[in-house]
């Protein structure tokens, strides 16, 4: 197996009045090979611009490659949905608007915020969980997961290319809509909605993260009686430790 490759994604955030927060997921285009038609978080790998632009950033307590993460979660945010988090002072929908629109085109984000009189804020993504599923041996993922509030009154866009729809919607929603067949989850999304369905608010969430110090998630195959389950480890404040090999979409 190559190694892993590194990538970030975003658990965006916004509260709804008189219930628990709803999050902001897209769907993924069905021709994609890794989870093609599921719903995940905005996200993607960590590009070696993420990387350059990382090492001109200096942010106490924390190394280049959470720093690029975290760049990289920024950048995604904005070129898959539209919507910019992590950024100083909070951009003007327009200012949103242009970056994307430079980015597709092969802009340079360290550049566009430069220009745009803006920085990055790496504190407004705060650590929830990292994943390093195996599932297919020619590719893996290291994914670092953020929780962020979204901009008041931000307006979610798919890019039409890699993601075809984004919905705003309670995390236990989510979950019976994939119950339902309606629509599709891979493993490590199932996992974290079902512990993120669990807190209230993003303050909630943010206490609850910190109370489990992010460690890498290697799911791992084991047979209990006779039937073969996937498996992660149960001190990380997930509620759903196992699933059934069969029910479980990996990839």
């Amino acid at each position: 197996m190559q190694n892993p490759v590194p990538a970030a994604t975003v658990v965006l955030m916004r509260q709804a009045a008189g219930s628990s927060p709803q999050l902001l997921m897209i769907e993924r285009a069905a021709g994609m090979a890794f989870a093609g038609g599921a719903l995940v978080f905005p996200g993607g790998r960590v590009d070696p611009q993420d990387f350059e632009l990382a090492r001109l950033i200096v942010w106490p307590d924390l190394d280049i490659e959470e720093r690029a993460a975290r760049i990289a979660a920024i950048r995604e945010t904005i070129e898959e949905v539209g919507i910019a988090v992590g950024l100083d002072p909070q951009p003007r929908p327009e200012q949103v608007a242009e970056i994307r629109s430079a980015l597709a085109a092969g802009g340079d984000l360290a550049g566009l915020l430069a220009d745009a009189a803006l920085r990055i804020d790496l504190s407004a993504l705060v650590p929830f969980a990292r994943w390093c599923p195996n599932f297919r041996e020619a590719r893996s993922f290291d994914t670092r997961f953020y929780l962020a509030v979204s901009p008041p009154d931000a307006v979610a866009d798919a890019d039409g290319g890699e993601s075809v729809h984004a919905l705003w919607a309670r995390a236990d929603e989510i979950l019976a809509l994939a119950d339902s067949g309606e629509r599709q989850v891979i493993f490590p999304t199932r996992r974290n909605l079902e512990r993120l369905a669990r807190l209230a608010d993003f303050q909630a969430a943010c206490a609850h993260a910190s109370a489990y110090p992010v460690r890498t998630i290697r799911p791992w195959i084991e047979e209990r009686e006779g039937e073969k389950w996937l498996c992660i480890p149960d001190d990380q404040g997930y509620p759903v430790t196992a699933e059934r090999l069969g029910t479980a979409k990996r990839a």
